[in-house]
């Protein structure tokens, strides 16, 4: 296949393997392909890259299929990767029966939880030492403002995770491309990306926090940037310590009312 990505997305991929070190020789890596826009990109940038890079590394790819539809359709990422020289499976995992099991409670966490474990355990039993996400940057900006708003911390996912219990890498080499850039992406690699099976696809408080986002950005062009940047180690400033607790407080609160 010729590739024919423009030279911007290519440097951006480029600076996020440099900078964060997400390709070594001998990496064997398992791509999570959901089929939408960004796994795509993330499949025929990766394939570009092995043939591209002086570094010997393989590829597999990975569908997991949560049975959320009898319709949900993987022909043509299949095709897709066979056009790639990427081997591809699809994995079937009944999240919607957890789900239903659950009540419904948390279903976008509990989709994304047992769709890691299966796709973990997918890569330790093929040989895999890393997997590589489709994150992007403004996936990123929006886990940091809805770590922010609904958890009260202040952090977001990194280019490059080390998983201590399985000894998995995880990398993200999207991570500098923006939404826009992978929308634009079918341009380029000419594969139209797959429906999303999720009923929620859409109504989520990750789309809330997109619609937010933008809106703030509409009227100041440069909070998304001061957002970006604020994903940075060094862009921490001063916080409060850690809150104490009772029994740490005790002696100093008694020490007021003491003769």
């Amino acid at each position: 296949m010729k590739f024919k990505l423009p030279q911007i997305y290519f440097s951006k991929i480029m600076r996020a393997i440099v900078e964060f070190d997400l390709i070594d020789d001998g990496d064997k890596i398992l791509i999570g392909l959901s089929g939408g826009k960004d796994s795509l990109l993330l499949a025929y940038s990766m394939a570009m890259m092995r043939e591209r890079l002086h570094k010997d590394f393989s590829l597999m790819a990975l569908t997991i299929d949560p049975c959320f539809s009898d319709t949900f359709d993987t022909t043509r990422a299949a095709e897709f990767c066979a056009e790639l020289s990427i081997p591809y499976e699809v994995q079937k995992t009944d999240i919607a029966e957890i789900i239903e099991e659950n009540g419904g409670k948390n279903p976008c966490f509990t989709c994304a939880f047992f769709r890691r474990g299966a796709i973990n355990r997918y890569a330790l039993e093929h040989g895999c030492n890393k997997i590589a996400y489709a994150h992007h940057n403004d996936d990123a900006v929006e886990t940091l403002v809805m770590n922010l708003l609904c958890s009260g911390q202040i952090g977001t996912f990194t280019p490059k995770t080390y998983l201590d219990k399985t000894g998995l890498t995880v990398i993200r080499p999207l991570v500098y491309l923006r939404e826009s850039e992978t929308r634009e992406a079918v341009k380029y690699h000419g594969v139209k990306p797959i429906p999303s099976p999720c009923s929620l696809d859409g109504n989520t408080m990750r789309q809330t926090i997109k619609e937010l986002i933008k809106k703030l950005t509409d009227e100041d062009p440069l909070v998304y940037d001061h957002l970006a940047a604020a994903m940075r180690e060094s862009s921490v400033g001063e916080l409060w310590p850690a809150a104490k607790t009772r029994d740490e407080m005790r002696e100093t609160y008694y020490s007021f009312f003491k003769k």
